[in-house]
């Protein structure tokens, strides 16, 4: 019961965490001292679609939910839990691409806009 408790703290925290790579740069407008967690965490996500890696935080999910005696999931926390909502057909390689450079576009025109109106 424990590990499918946490199980599902990760799997929160990690919808958490990509809200926060691509949407977190909103935040700066109040607190511009964010900047220094969401750049790493913007550039981190940015890394794993653009290199097709899986999210450690998708292998320490799995992992708990195995120890809870269910089974892991193949793939990434987007590929298993938003792939369904987002890409019925299925997630390629180019779809994951295109993923990033649209967190790169987000984030640029939150940034400027940042630079324009804050700083």
């Amino acid at each position: 019961m424990l590990y499918l408790f946490l199980a599902n703290l990760v799997l929160v925290l990690h919808l958490l965490f990509i809200l926060f790579v691509v949407l977190g740069g909103l935040l700066l407008f109040r607190w511009q001292r964010l900047v220094w967690l969401h750049l790493p965490a913007a550039v981190w996500g940015i890394l794993l679609e653009f290199n097709h890696w899986i999210c450690p935080l998708t292998y320490l999910e799995n992992d708990l939910r195995r120890m809870a005696g269910a089974t892991g999931y193949p793939g990434g926390f987007i590929h298993h839990h938003l792939l369904g909502v987002i890409y019925p057909g299925g997630l390629s390689p180019d779809q994951q691409f295109l993923l990033g450079g649209l967190v790169i576009l987000i984030n640029l025109c939150i940034y400027l806009l940042l630079i324009k109106y804050r700083f």
